[in-house]
């Protein structure tokens, strides 16, 4: 699999990473060993970027992946980003933030974290430069090698980059959020800031995967979403589950999309290729717990980039559907 200069970290990663908020509650049930199944087949198909954090299962997570590495080649270089939760007033304290990472440090069996992101905290807390200055002590000390964020916002995005410790910011884009790519991607290589991208198949929306909330189970937030409206979802105002876009609304665009999909590809593949097409991106993180789908999302990465033609597409699909409820909010 091919690899990108991620940002000044001087890692080259692969452009396909592994997601692994799956593993949580929020999703259907999943046992160890069918995440750890997954997390073998990225690593098998040469994946060398595994993103989690603390919340994913309360940990769980971060052991899965520290147990799958214990018994691989240690000379291979694999990057295990992680995130550190946010207090419970949004914000991120010294106290929390040098707590979060003594626990990941412990589960991922590690001296030195690969990289912290500030792990989606409140709009005012990229205003306060004391969290970002913690970072630059954890890092000063060893514990962590590069400091990073994950937002909601692309308002968060930017101002995060201000800081120096910030050399990667995580973000959701796809077809149905498209506002990064109006100016923050240009902003981020101009500061040589890494962009990894975050819920890039909209909760299996753009994996065409489902046709009601019938599909989903009991406890998957994305049933909550699809019956009960977007806000219902996860993230802040249910920004994330779905990408933030009205379930049914969402299917539309699918519906739309459809036809533009290369013969040889998946809509999930179609995707994330659509995602690689645009140079500031430095790594995609499909999320899934299920082989097959692990090794498809890994092969988009082998495809033709898309036309000009299909892009303009994709673009009025976006306008026609979507970008209403998601552009100027998000």
């Amino acid at each position: 699999m091919d690899t990108r200069e991620f940002g000044s970290t001087g890692w080259d990663v692969t452009e396909i990473g592994l997601g692994t908020w799956n593993v949580g509650p929020s999703w259907d049930e999943v046992t160890d060993e069918q995440a750890k199944e997954a997390i073998a087949t990225a690593l098998d198909d040469g994946v060398n970027f595994v993103d989690t954090a603390e919340v994913y299962g309360d940990g769980r997570a971060e052991r899965l992946i520290h147990e799958v590495l214990d018994e691989r080649d240690p000379d291979r270089t694999i990057y295990v980003p992680t995130k550190a939760a946010p207090d419970e007033d949004g914000g991120h304290s010294e106290e929390g933030l040098r707590s979060s990472v003594d626990g990941s440090l412990d589960r991922l069996g590690v001296d030195s974290l690969d990289l912290v992101q500030l792990h989606c905290p409140e709009t005012e807390a990229f205003y306060d430069p004391e969290n970002f200055r913690v970072l630059e002590d954890l890092k000063e000390e060893g514990l962590i090698d590069h400091g990073g964020v994950s937002v909601e916002k692309v308002e968060e995005a930017d101002k995060a980059i201000e800081y120096d410790v910030v050399e990667s910011v995580q973000i959701i884009f796809n077809p149905l959020r498209q506002r990064p790519a109006e100016r923050f991607f240009e902003r981020a290589a101009n500061a040589d800031v890494g962009i990894i991208v975050r819920v890039p198949l909209a909760s299996g929306l753009l994996a065409d995967a489902f046709e009601g909330p019938e599909d989903f189970g009991e406890h998957d937030h994305r049933r909550t979403a699809a019956e009960d409206g977007v806000e219902a979802g996860v993230g802040r105002k249910g920004g994330e589950t779905f990408a933030g876009v009205p379930f049914e609304d969402g299917l539309a665009a699918v519906d739309d999309l459809r036809p533009f999909v290369p013969d040889e590809a998946t809509m999930a593949q179609f995707t994330l290729r659509w995602i690689l097409d645009h140079d500031a991106v430095s790594t995609v993180i499909p999320g899934s717990t299920t082989p097959d789908h692990v090794a498809e999302n890994d092969d988009a990465a082998d495809l033709d980039p898309l036309s000009h033609q299909t892009h303009g597409a994709v673009r009025d699909i976006y306008e026609q559907h979507v970008a209403d409820y998601v552009h100027h909010r998000w």
